[in-house]
């Protein structure tokens, strides 16, 4: 079917301008992406997380099917970048990834190709007006979708002692001892308000030596996930894949933390031990690691790949 969709205009267009802040990234696990998903010259392609169009772009120079592609992300600035692909006859979608695969499905496109790269992308890290990052200093924010009311400010000024303590434990994977350390530290010195602030104060309460890994890195993840409700919509996404999909359809997810990685494999586990009702089978046996097969991305070093096919 016909595939159009115009998102809304940005308030402020230079909040958009193409400067260093917007340089293009390596894709993570590209070669591994493609050589696995397999385009091929006409198929339909969709991408839940397109980003500033990294894996898009690469699809798309395989597909040359600019009419059947759909480029989703939450993301106002990536939407933005994305602006000259719409040109071209892709459609954009300004929503979360569940939202546009429920319309999606609603509509009944299905597609040849889908794509979902999880996590925060390397724009996101870069700018430090978005917070994500403790690299260079900036407010604590974090929000994917900067439409969102609740911010990692607020979540870290206002939720109670219990709650930031299991978003730590449970996001971040933290032991609860250092857990509630940081939290103590949390509390005491609010209100908090700027990412070097939050990761000087998760630094002071880490006992021993660091190396590589900031102390913070954890804490900031486990923000990052309950700010934008990351593993609900994980959760919720995987059980529309084989409706989005044609027969023949491939999907491939990359995830970059075990808590995104284990739902998926969960997930594709259950589908492909379901005998006779299976709907996916396994395009990918073993996952495909960002650490062995993208060694020259710094960024791909966490990264897992995992890939199905429909009936």
């Amino acid at each position: 079917m016909s595939i159009k969709e115009h998102p809304p205009q940005s308030k402020d267009k230079d909040e958009h301008r193409s400067d260093e802040s917007f340089a293009l990234h390596v894709p993570v696990l590209l070669g591994a992406t493609l050589d696995t998903l397999r385009p091929k010259l006409g198929e339909s392609y969709l991408d839940l997380t397109a980003g500033y169009g990294g894996h898009a772009n690469a699809f798309l120079e395989q597909t040359k099917n600019y009419s059947h592609a759909v480029l989703v992300d939450r993301d106002d600035y990536a939407i933005a970048h994305l602006k000259p692909l719409e040109a071209k006859g892709v459609r954009l979608m300004h929503t979360d990834f569940v939202s546009a695969a429920k319309q999606l499905i609603q509509e009944s496109t299905r597609f040849d190709i889908v794509l979902v790269d999880l996590g925060v992308s390397s724009p996101q890290l870069d700018q430090n007006t978005r917070g994500f990052s403790f690299t260079n200093s900036g407010p604590l924010d974090m929000r994917m979708d900067r439409r969102l009311g609740v911010s990692a400010e607020t979540l870290v000024n206002t939720a109670s002692a219990a709650e930031l303590t299991r978003i730590i434990t449970e996001y971040g994977e933290v032991p609860l001892g250092q857990a509630k350390a940081i939290v103590t530290a949390i509390i005491d010195a609010r209100p908090l308000s700027t990412t070097e602030e939050l990761a000087d104060l998760v630094k002071q309460t880490h006992r021993g030596k660091w190396k590589k890994t900031h102390p913070a890195t954890r804490t900031f993840q486990a923000l990052r996930i309950a700010v934008n409700d990351e593993l609900r919509l994980v959760e919720d996404l995987l059980p529309l894949m084989p409706n989005l999909l044609n027969p023949g359809g491939r999907v491939g997810i990359i995830s970059f933390h075990s808590l995104e990685d284990r739902l998926v494999k969960q997930y594709f586990k259950a589908q492909f031990e379901a005998g006779y009702e299976a709907e996916l089978l396994p395009l990918t046996k073993k996952p495909i690691l960002g650490v062995t097969h993208d060694v020259h991305n710094p960024r791909a070093r966490s990264s897992t790949f995992r890939a199905a096919v429909k009936k």
